[in-house]
């Protein structure tokens, strides 16, 4: 039994100097795993109770709140610094908005002009900053257009700048083409399968920054950050519109097309008013003041958390009108997640709420 024993405390001290030898002489990776918090999505939600007064911004303070979210997420000491760690000095940068819904509940102006004079002061020129969406004619009723004039930048719309006829989302739904689509008016077998990219994302824009407003829609939860890049960016898009299920694999399959989903630089959700109702339509007494801007790298995280914040305050007002969509039928949460959750599997960013690691940060003025 003895010598058992000594063989079996021989053995363990051989196994440990060998395991030591091993360590000792293994270079260490340059990549190690991250640490639980360094796993997560991270965003940063600033907060100001003089953002708005009476739903008409503060711009003094929406400075402060984009240079406030942009150096905390960016772990850096200052605006310039920021933005120079997401952008290179020759980008043709492409500023994304929600114009449609008009100035209040749709992007706001004022959150648009503060991220773009906090790219003047980081040293880009005016050149080579374009601030578009899908129509020109939603920029003008904005009150979008004003800013070539004011801040000498560019406003374009996607349609107005043509279709890459050799860039496109293939799908086997057929589409009812229409009017500005680049198919429309052709015939022949496959027509109506393609959207077709605009030229303003192959041939100007070399990244993005998205500015989305926290606003309902029936059927992808919240008219975000992957729904305003997606269906903004390409033609053909009827197809798709008005079903939960067509959208959900549709909108994270545009949105992971390389020439628009890789230039996306950062996102950020215009949170100071939240319509909880009204699809797109500017309804105010649908509409709560949350004073918030939200910045992240990851899209899906940030829409995650808006779908969240419109489904509490839709229970917390909770109505018939408010729980149904515009036919009368009742919201499915679940079925507007399924978009979000292929989403994270085409790896976009995540849609699990433990995956998220949210920031505060509350601005005295």
């Amino acid at each position: 039994m003895s010598k058992v024993n000594h063989r079996f405390v021989l053995i363990v001290f051989l196994s440990l100097c060998c395991s030591f030898l091993i360590a000792s002489n293994t270079p260490k990776s340059p990549y190690p795993f991250p640490t639980l918090e360094q796993a997560k999505s991270r965003v940063s939600v600033v907060y100001s109770p003089r953002a708005t007064a009476a739903f008409l911004p503060n711009p003094d303070t929406l400075n402060q709140m984009v240079e406030t979210g942009l150096t905390d997420l960016t772990g850096q000491e200052d605006i310039i610094s920021a933005w120079h760690s997401l952008l290179k000095v020759e980008d043709i940068i492409g500023i994304k908005v929600f114009s449609g819904p008009g100035p209040v509940t749709g992007t706001n102006p004022r959150v648009i002009e503060a991220v773009i004079i906090s790219l003047i002061k980081a040293g880009f020129k005016p050149g080579q900053i374009i601030l578009w969406d899908k129509r020109i004619e939603d920029l003008a009723r904005s009150e979008l257009t004003q800013f070539r004039s004011t801040l000498g930048i560019q406003v374009l719309g996607a349609k107005e700048e043509g279709w890459d006829s050799a860039a496109f989302y293939d799908s086997s739904l057929l589409g009812r083409l229409v009017w500005g689509d680049w198919e429309f008016g052709e015939k022949g077998q496959g027509i109506g399968r393609r959207s077709y990219i605009s030229k303003l994302l192959t041939q100007k824009i070399t990244k993005i920054i998205n500015i989305t407003p926290m606003l309902n829609d029936y059927h992808t939860g919240v008219s975000g950050n992957l729904y305003s890049l997606a269906m903004g960016s390409v033609d053909n898009t009827i197809r798709f519109d008005d079903n939960t299920n067509r959208l959900a694999t549709a909108v994270p399959e545009i949105y992971a097309i390389q020439k628009l989903g890789d230039r996306v630089v950062m996102n950020i959700v215009d949170a100071l008013v939240c319509q909880f109702q009204g699809n797109k339509q500017e309804m105010l007494h649908y509409s709560v003041v949350l004073n918030e801007l939200r910045f992240s790298r990851d899209p899906v995280a940030l829409d995650v958390l808006s779908l969240q914040e419109l489904t509490k305050l839709r229970r917390q007002f909770a109505d018939k009108e408010s729980l149904s969509d515009q036919e009368g039928n009742t919201l499915d949460q679940d079925s507007q997640y399924d978009l979000y959750t292929n989403a994270s599997l085409l790896q976009i960013g995540v849609s699990k709420q433990e995956d998220i690691s949210v920031k505060r940060i509350h601005l005295a003025r």
